[in-house]
């Protein structure tokens, strides 16, 4: 019974320990990056997607206008929108505003990271250094997780335990 239940206790901080991009706490400034993660790309695709959420502790507003990263050409902030039954992606040059006290959230089929020129493909389990750029909150590394897309509800059951 208890070697069982060691198994099973080992198995659990193994699962948790494989979940870094669900992990919180990178901060410029007064700017918090939470759950910075990347999807994982087909070989030869030309662009990956970047997701997160940007938490403002401070009282003036912030911009995230974009940045680098050494596996990609460009990386740049974009939307995705639908227009009837057509995607439309572009550029957001001005970046995405964080409110003070607010968040931002990055995520899939909205607001995103666009990283373009992969130079390889992004497979599951890579780490994705970059550096983010903001208005007022400076220059800030950070690392994405390449994995599959969260299941939806999985953050909120986790915090819960």
């Amino acid at each position: 019974m208890l070697r069982r239940d060691l198994i099973a206790f080992g198995a659990a901080i193994a699962l948790f320990a494989s979940v870094p991009a669900l992990a919180s706490g990178q901060k410029a400034g007064a700017i918090e990056i939470q759950h910075p993660w990347a999807r994982p790309t087909p070989p030869g695709a030309p662009t990956g997607g970047g997701y997160l959420t940007l938490v403002n502790h401070g009282s003036t507003p912030d911009r995230l206008l974009g940045g680098s990263t050494p596996v990609a050409d460009r990386l740049e902030v974009h939307e995705m929108s639908m227009q009837g039954s057509i995607m439309r992606m572009r550029k957001l040059d001005d970046g995405v505003a964080i409110p003070a006290n607010g968040t931002a959230e990055l995520k899939p089929g909205g607001l995103h990271i666009m990283l373009i020129g992969l130079k390889k493909p992004l497979k599951l389990g890579d780490r994705v250094p970059a550096k983010l750029r903001f208005e007022k909150a400076g220059e800030v590394a950070v690392e994405f997780v390449v994995q599959n897309p969260p299941m939806p509800g999985a953050a909120r059951k986790r915090e819960g335990m």
